[in-house]
């Protein structure tokens, strides 16, 4: 059993193929079937069934598939890791966003970084949501990925950097405008309410919606949309009423007013990483420098 046989295993777990993976590999596919068919000897079990239209793991192969993919993703980040510890002060950090979260959350970070570590290059991969961040963590070489903080997950350390308080977002003119909090009875006598829906897979509309029924209130919905600043969005220009979290630099303007919901269990943001004390040095002075930044603008 060799680390080639394990990662094209992965790879036709993945593809559901073994052309496609010969393909990319660009070798035949009786070689990818080699590679297979010896770690099906050495476990002495069967790792793919065939199917009329590709292959699929056995129950067998899962797991196989679910420890190897782990293994290489460490084993890559490791040697990955060790060459920056050769080249230094160079190298690149790798790390998932979701939409808006360099502008809210790392602009002040990555500027302040640049100055301390000219030559190591920062790249940014932006996913749709947590659990996008959490699986290009988990099968990628990423070395962080910011997230809205939720339940556990299994080979993912979670490190809080900041809470969001939430706040109901609407034009200045909405009846609504003139208070200047809601507290737990406020928000009762506000249950019903339509809002605008934040991405109703998204972390923090779960959260959100696990918040209101501490409290006994539930709201309804008109609209979805894709990220908190389209909420705010559309909520300034009158189009509805929305519940987001206060992220760093949100402000009322002439159009948007904000009014504060302390009553609602806050949000929690940070960082997601395979294992902390594996990080390289660049990585963690990156993460390190968010976290410095996010403690001034709180």
């Amino acid at each position: 059993m060799t680390l080639d046989d394990l990662r094209v295993f992965v790879a036709v777990c993945r593809a559901g193929s073994l052309s496609a993976v010969a393909r990319e590999l660009d070798c035949t596919q009786s070689a990818v079937s080699q590679h297979v068919k010896r770690l099906e000897r050495e476990t002495g079990v069967a790792l793919l069934e065939r199917q009329p239209r590709g292959v699929l793991p056995t129950r067998a192969g899962r797991v196989l598939e679910s420890a190897a993919a782990e293994g290489i993703a460490g084993l890559d980040l490791a040697l990955r890791h060790l060459r920056d510890l050769v080249d230094g002060e160079s190298g690149t950090v790798r790390v998932a966003t979701g939409a808006t979260t360099v502008r809210h959350f790392m602009a002040e970070a990555v500027v302040a970084f640049r100055r301390q570590h000219p030559r190591v290059q920062l790249e940014f991969r932006t996913e749709s949501s947590s659990r996008g961040c959490f699986d290009a963590l988990a099968d990628s070489d990423l070395d962080l990925a910011w997230i809205t903080l939720g339940a556990p997950v299994r080979g993912i350390e979670q490190r809080p950097v900041r809470e969001l308080p939430w706040v109901l977002a609407m034009r200045a003119d909405d009846p609504l405008a003139d208070r200047y909090r809601a507290d737990a009875a406020d928000l009762r006598e506000l249950s019903g309410l339509r809002l605008i829906r934040l991405p109703p897979d998204s972390t923090s509309a779960t959260q959100l919606e696990a918040a209101c029924s501490e409290l006994g209130v539930r709201f309804g919905y008109d609209t979805s949309v894709a990220d908190w600043d389209t909420a705010l969005l559309l909520a300034g220009l009158g189009l509805g009423r929305a519940v987001v979290p206060a992220f760093p630099g949100l402000r009322e303007d002439g159009e948007l007013r904000l009014v504060p919901l302390p009553a609602l269990r806050p949000l929690a943001v940070g960082w997601a990483v395979r294992r902390w004390d594996a990080l390289s040095p660049p990585a963690r002075a990156f993460a390190d420098t968010v976290v410095e930044c996010c403690a001034k603008s709180a």
